[in-house]
């Protein structure tokens, strides 16, 4: 039997984002969505559950409006949701300083996670989660197995694999390699809808770090249309050597 956790992350679909003149992102009127990553963490951790036993927690650090991911967590197998309110920024030691005040209260044997997400890129919540608990970070997991009371990995690196094992609890982080994560049958998505889930707010401490700018890069295009293939590619591959130079 393992107890696991999985933090599930909701965002914008970026997809469907664009910029103002100024290179300013255009939030309003953008869907939310449930970040790829998160999904592998949430297949890796229901797949522990299929053959350990046991069961899986989901949290997410977010708003009311996070409902939609967890019902969508659930249909995919996890048992029981937390979301934690309170925080609308982005900010990873405010997103972990939160988490920890939770895991605190509860009982577990590993955290899953993506080890990044799509709309930040830090990677830093791994490692913060790892150093506010004591439990041990295994990253970059493209494998989990649980043999006992300890948790293997096979990490992925950049010229090779490495094999990393330790102690539970442990917190590890998934690459989007490790699974492929299930589309639930239409039962279990009304199943999910049905389901209760837990609501906290958030009183700690926001850091003190404040985004100063966030600007797409300006990309300017040429606006050359060859309408034929031969005139055209020795034309961009002139382009590109200058630009190059």
């Amino acid at each position: 039997m393992v107890n696991v956790i999985v933090l599930i992350k909701q965002i914008i679909d970026i997809d469907q984002m664009k910029t103002d003149s100024e290179g300013k992102p255009i939030l309003s009127g953008i869907p939310y969505r449930v970040e790829n990553l998160s999904k592998n963490a949430i297949e890796a951790a229901v797949q522990l559950k299929e053959k350990n036993g046991g069961k899986v927690t989901g949290i997410i650090f977010g708003t009311e409006a996070s409902t939609a991911a967890m019902k969508e967590a659930y249909a995919m197998g996890v048992d029981e949701g937390i979301i934690i309110t309170g925080y609308k920024g982005s900010n990873p030691i405010v997103t972990a300083k939160a988490i920890t005040s939770i895991l605190k209260n509860l009982q577990y044997d590993i955290v899953v996670l993506g080890d990044q997400s799509a709309d930040s890129y830090t990677g830093m919540l791994p490692g913060l989660l790892s150093a506010m608990t004591g439990f041990p970070l295994l990253g970059n997991a493209n494998s989990i197995t649980i043999n006992g009371r300890s948790v293997r990995i096979t990490q992925v690196g950049e010229a090779e694999n490495a094999e990393i094992e330790a102690d539970m609890p442990a917190i590890v982080s998934v690459t989007q390699e490790i699974n492929q994560p299930r589309l639930p049958p239409v039962l279990q998505i009304m199943a999910a809808g049905r389901k209760p889930i837990r609501m906290e707010k958030y009183d700690g401490s926001f850091s003190n770090v404040n985004v100063i700018s966030n600007l797409a890069p300006k990309s300017e295009r040429k606006k050359k249309i060859f309408e034929k293939v031969d005139e055209g590619i020795p034309e961009i591959v002139k382009v590109i050597k200058e630009e190059m130079r």
